[in-house]
């Protein structure tokens, strides 16, 4: 279940690399798999070997829907101002809570409608084999994630308490 929350981290970065790496009508950048990005991530375009058409299909696919979740996130983060106005006001009134809090529940509703249309989109261009390296790779940055998540627990002492200093330490001084 986790590694659906995932889907739409990698399949947003998969529509933004598609956008921005080919914002002209030349090959994807990089000579294979292996070339990463500077951050250390994987070219999404080359390990899933999209074709120019699939390319162009998901541009189109990304023109289309960035002005709608543009306008649905807005949404969302107006509805979450004003259910926080509601909560903190001077005077507290359940009914504006409530309207409130259905204004964000519609407008998160709507954000997360729109995600996952464009990711069944999406899903719909690639093929069979794509879809399979897709999950690979799904599955390799949940691990990825996982493990770096583990790595910041144990860094601030596994139970969420900040690190026991390690370095050196200066002795107090000594009272005379």
């Amino acid at each position: 279940m986790k590694y659906f929350k995932l889907f739409p981290i990698l399949l947003t970065a998969l529509l933004a690399m598609v956008s921005l790496s080919f914002g002209q009508d030349g090959p994807p950048p990089g000579n294979g798999p292996q070339d990463d990005h500077a951050d250390g991530r994987p070219n999404l375009l080359a390990e899933l070997g999209l074709t120019h058409e699939q390319v162009q299909q998901i541009r189109r696919l990304n023109q289309e829907r960035r002005p709608l979740m543009m306008r649905a996130q807005h949404r969302l983060r107006e509805a979450n101002r004003a259910l926080d106005m509601a909560i903190y006001a001077d005077t507290v009134s359940d009914a504006d809570f409530q309207t409130s809090l259905s204004e964000f529940r519609a407008a998160q509703s709507e954000v997360a409608r729109l995600r996952f249309e464009s990711e069944l989109a999406v899903r719909k261009i690639l093929t069979p084999e794509q879809l399979v390296r897709f999950r690979d790779l799904r599955r390799k940055f949940a691990e990825a994630r996982e493990s770096d998540m583990r790595k910041r627990r144990m860094r601030r002492g596994g139970d969420g308490t900040p690190p026991l200093h390690d370095g050196p330490r200066d002795k107090p001084p000594i009272n005379e």
